[in-house]
């Protein structure tokens, strides 16, 4: 009932049955059989189940959960069972006669071990295999490895300590998908079951003959990986499931598995705590990524602020009035940014890029908006890819359409390229501009006065300057990044560090320009909630007390410099970009996507989630860092050898990661 890919997939209806139910009617049939028991496990989940095929007349054995291997041997023994067939609860297919047919060759043959799977020359879901009760139990005692006792028998066919032997179809058809393990699975056994009914009793080559006949019956589910469930993880597998429920998969683009390694991220954790990640299967990573997008310098679960956010929670995170924390937040930022005035919080960096934008607009009394960098999702932004070029596609992320954008927005944001001040100021004289918004460095400093030449003429001009510092605050320093460079804006913007993970974000401002914020209407209810303002202040008192910026940026340069000696090591080129705490490299190849998808994914293996860009948090320590390049070197070895003629398509495990935007199917 458990299943990642189709939950509860054996009580789903086929006519007015249910999966299980239609294949212990078939399996039943077989005449060397003498007990059948549906051996299920003990989570509460499973009990509708147990009670489902206790009423159909059938035996029940409730036993672990995750170790299957034990569950056989426990069932088998409690059964007093001596020859034992495997026949999984998703291939409701399954022919009673082949059953017959394996059985006999077991019993006639001096074998521990029979089964039709190894080739597979048969359709999937007609999996059969036969073991002895004795050579179970040696597989229960002596295996150890958590695939194996997941998966029962790959003891018993690897081991080399049993007899083993198979058998296999004249013509191979394991190309041919027959059993249940996902929604378009199911759709080709309804179809199958919809064209012979009222009669399940039809035997396999009837099967095949309707689908040589009628090959549209069994189209759905073509694309899918034969034993692909035994081959990839749990969050592999919701991943896959989700993609069909929730539009790319996903709430945020840079966490899409695509991003990274399309067929083989882990996808979702379980648990995190300082720079690690446990996934849903409970294997161990450390986190040398990108730190839940940035959001968490002083590391997963920070116990100051989880306590503080407990607190709140017993307390009561919501209520008809206000909570006070925002109070106490919006005083504090404006003690870090004495420029400031006033402060509007909300929850997510595009609202408050969103939130900037209103307030500006309604104070200067102007639409046009000169961007550089990178602002959200929200339409006033991505209006600048109405035109004909791709204007947005040198701001971080490449391809991003704007359907749905009104077109109407057509002319009313005009990107200009960091440090070309000649680019903006012809934007400012060109264009009735009223608000400039930029991000106060993405991937490299300013040159040349760069910022503070843009903040003459935005005073010069009256244009409203607008420092987005979702990403770079508290990164370098106790506040924004502009602090700094000693140039300050008419209004910033805060995320992502500001509450250590917990949803908060703020948007400040000079009082004259906020006030603007009265003459529109910007309101939302969870901006009221108490969780984030609280996280915030907590996190800001620790970040203070611990100077988290200056160990971040230590610890960020520590691993430019790695990168930079493993690069120099194998003749690699490689360009550096980002702040110290949000660096990152690119290999300077053709081939780039390609051996950012080999470094992840041999990364993966070593029990790192890496790719080419590394968000420090207080928790990494340089032993940490220094382990990690250890396992990195022959890895950047390997893509010398690449750079040599070898191909990297070869030692790939599935695709090449995205590199920008890209619809997901």
């Amino acid at each position: 009932m458990g299943s990642t890919r189709l939950p509860n997939k054996v009580m789903l209806p086929i006519g007015d049955k249910t999966l299980i139910e239609i294949l212990l009617n078939r399996l039943a049939k077989a005449k060397t059989l003498n007990q059948i028991i549906v051996a299920t496990s003990t989570d509460p989940k499973n009990d509708s189940l147990r009670k489902h095929v206790e009423d159909l007349g059938y035996n029940c054995y409730s036993g672990s959960e995750s170790d299957v291997l034990d569950r056989y041997y426990q069932a088998a023994k409690h059964f007093e069972g001596e020859v034992i067939v495997r026949i999984t609860g998703d291939c409701p297919l399954v022919d009673a006669a082949l059953v017959d047919k394996a059985v006999k060759l077991y019993l006639d043959g001096d074998i521990d071990y029979l089964s039709n799977t190894n080739p597979p020359t048969y359709p999937d879901g007609l999996d059969i295999e036969i073991f002895s009760f004795k050579a179970l139990s040696q597989a229960h005692k002596k295996a150890t490895l958590s695939y194996d006792k997941e998966h029962v028998t790959p003891y018993l066919r690897n081991s080399n300590h049993f007899k083993t032997n198979y058998f296999s179809n004249s013509i191979d058809l394991s190309n041919l998908r027959w059993t249940v393990d996902e929604a378009n699975d199911l759709k080709v056994i309804r179809n199958v079951f919809n064209t012979f009914a009222p009669d399940i009793n039809f035997n396999w080559e009837a099967v095949h003959a309707l689908q040589l006949n009628r090959p549209e019956l069994f189209m759905e589910n073509q694309n899918i990986i034969r034993n692909e469930g035994a081959l990839v993880g749990t969050g592999q597998k919701l991943w896959k499931r989700a993609k069909s429920v929730i539009p790319g998969g996903n709430m945020l683009l840079s966490k899409r598995a695509e991003m990274f390694l399309p067929d083989f991220w882990p996808a979702y954790y379980s648990r995190s705590k300082g720079c690690k990640v446990w996934d849903m299967d409970n294997n161990e990573y450390i986190d040398m990524s990108i730190m839940g997008i940035g959001t968490n310098i002083l590391g997963y679960g920070n116990d100051e602020v989880d306590s503080a956010v407990s607190a709140t929670v017993v307390k009561g995170n919501m209520s008809t009035f206000n909570c006070p924390e925002e109070v106490y937040l919006a005083e504090k930022m404006v003690e870090l940014h004495p420029w400031a005035d006033m402060v509007r919080f909300a929850r997510s960096g595009g609202e408050a890029n969103a939130v900037a934008i209103r307030i500006a607009r309604a104070a200067s009394g102007k639409d046009k908006v000169a961007v550089c960098g990178y602002h959200g999702w929200h339409d006033w932004y991505l209006s600048a890819n109405l035109g004909d070029d791709e204007t947005l596609a040198g701001h971080l992320l490449p391809g991003l359409e704007p359907k749905g954008v009104p077109q109407n927005l057509r002319g009313t944001v005009f990107p200009f390229n960091y440090n070309n001040y000649d680019e903006l100021e012809k934007l400012v004289s060109n264009n009735d501009i009223g608000v400039i918004k930029m991000e106060v460095v993405r991937n490299k400093g300013p040159e040349n006065n760069f910022l503070h030449r843009v903040r003459e003429l935005a005073t010069k001009k009256g244009i409203i300057l607008i420092f987005d510092e979702c990403t770079s605050g508290f990164r370098q320093c106790n506040g924004g990044l502009h602090k700094l460079f000693g140039v300050e804006p008419d209004m910033a913007m805060f995320g992502k560090a500001l509450g250590n993970g917990y949803a908060i974000t703020a948007t400040i401002g000079r009082r004259e320009i906020m006030e603007a914020a009265q003459s529109t209407f910007i309101s939302s209810t969870f901006w009221t909630e108490r969780i984030g303002p609280t996280a915030a202040l907590k996190t800001l008192e620790v970040m203070e007390k611990t100077k988290s910026w200056e160990t971040i940026t230590d610890i960020g340069n520590y691993m430019r410099d790695g990168w930079q000696k493993l690069a120099d090591k194998h003749d690699l080129k490689i360009g550096h970009f980002g702040l110290p705490a949000l660096t990152g490299f690119s290999f300077e190849s053709s081939n780039a996507l390609a051996y950012k998808t080999y470094m992840t994914q041999e990364m993966l293996k070593k029990g790192y989630l890496a790719s080419t860009v590394f968000y420090a948090c207080t928790e990494h320590t340089v032993d940490i860092v220094d382990t990690y390049l250890e396992q990195l070197d022959p890895i950047f070895s390997k893509i010398k050898q690449f750079e040599n003629g070898l191909n990297v398509n070869d030692f790939l495990d599935g695709p090449v990661c995205h590199g920008g935007f890209k619809r997901l199917n």
